[in-house]
């Protein structure tokens, strides 16, 4: 396999799995084949095959091998949970997440607004009404609302986005209690789709965004006379 300069055994090992194009789920050679076809130490690969385990590049299946993983977006998820919580600004992180999430979904839901089956509307009603108790309904919502586009990419960043969101909720202060409103433009949505107007859909997409943003912006002033109330103090 060839070598270029400045390759770790991290990027040997990617290389190896495009090489062989071995697709997910494929076993991967052993730890000893892997210290002869790249030359490199145990340790050293060791920590290699560790760091793309934590990537989801590679799966470590205890007492049956390693074997390529899926490279879920998932793994995501920490970094950028982290990226919004350490800031000294992060409640405006967290608008710029929304932000992203409104830009990719006020797109799609144009796309699918000619598309959305019948026996799919009446998934998608269900799930409205579920989101009242389950906030899992407003999730599974989201997700099936672009199964029809065939973009795995596409749904993995919703998800993703979707799941950075709650853990960092608390952030905004008191759960927002207004359910009504939330069910509310959801179900605008799917009326939206039920007529395949696709200008409608948009726009009870940028409504539910736009009651998100306005939650976010009462967090972000809150936050930004904090300082100025402890000097007062």
């Amino acid at each position: 396999m060839a070598r270029r300069n400045g390759d770790t055994v991290q990027d040997r090992i990617v290389a190896l799995i495009h090489d062989r194009q071995l697709q997910p789920g494929a076993p991967m050679p052993t730890e000893p084949q892997l210290m002869d076809l790249l030359g490199a130490s145990r340790n050293s690969v060791r920590e290699a095959v560790r760091a793309l385990q934590a990537l989801g590049i590679v799966e470590i299946r205890h007492g049956f091998g390693t074997f390529v993983g899926r490279a879920s977006l998932d793994v995501l998820s920490p970094s950028l949970e982290f990226r919004i919580r350490s800031g000294p600004h992060s409640v405006r992180a967290l608008h710029d997440l929304v932000e992203v999430r409104e830009m990719l979904e006020t797109a799609l839901v144009a796309r699918v607004a000619g598309s959305t089956s019948p026996s799919r509307l009446a998934a998608l009603d269900a799930l409205v009404t579920a989101m009242q108790t389950d906030l899992e309904a407003d999730r599974a919502f989201h997700a099936l609302l672009y199964e029809s586009c065939g973009n795995e990419l596409v749904l993995q960043l919703i998800d993703l986005f979707w799941q950075v969101y709650h853990q960092v909720e608390p952030l905004l202060g008191a759960p927002d209690e207004r359910m009504d409103v939330t069910v509310g433009n959801h179900r605008r949505i799917v009326d939206a789709l039920r007529a395949r107007d696709a200008s409608a859909a948009q726009e009870a997409m940028q409504r539910h965004f736009r009651d998100v943003k306005e939650r976010v912006a009462r967090a972000e002033a809150a936050q930004a006379a904090k300082p100025l109330n402890s000097e007062a103090a």
